[in-house]
């Protein structure tokens, strides 16, 4: 499946949020923590959100549909959509938004010390990136502090 961020003529560097983290623990903790609707709803959002997950169809087509609420009380409904799921190993997240379209690359692979996460948030155009760039940045390295924490706190999610 071909996505608009994937079928942009525009460089992906130029348009994606890249990050990169060291996680102490195996590619199977890490990936527990990504795959099971209520670890994920413990982490995912910028510092200070919470989630609630109303479909988490985790297989690839599948429908992932939840709210983030902000600390100011707001809440953000969100959609995506598991485009590519290899256990261990990858995991790609279409958000369909009209207004904020991304696909969301997370990607484990084994190094001395744990598992290195990349993650790869690539927009349609350099313009869109552009415009939230900071707030991505921020919310990214957020995202990935409190997954660090959800595997430390329970790595296989027992």
């Amino acid at each position: 499946m071909t996505t608009p961020s994937q079928a942009s003529p525009e460089p992906v560097a130029q348009r994606s949020d890249m990050r990169s983290r060291l996680i102490a623990a195996t590619p199977a903790q890490v990936f527990s923590a990504m795959s099971q609707a209520a670890r994920v709803a413990r982490w995912w959002g910028p510092a200070g959100f919470s989630s609630t997950i109303h479909e988490f169809d985790f297989r690839p087509g599948g429908d992932w549909r939840l709210t983030l609420h902000g600390p100011d009380g707001t809440d953000y409904p969100n959609h995506n959509r598991f485009a590519r799921i290899e256990p261990d190993h990858l995991l790609v997240i279409d958000h369909p938004s009209t207004d904020h379209h991304f696909v969301l690359t997370l990607e484990l692979a084994p190094e001395a010390g744990g598992t290195r996460v990349h993650w790869c948030q690539t927009f349609d155009t350099t313009e869109h990136h552009a415009a939230i760039a900071d707030f991505v940045a921020s919310a990214n390295e957020q995202n990935l502090d409190r997954l660090v924490a959800e595997v430390a706190r329970d790595p296989f999610g027992d």
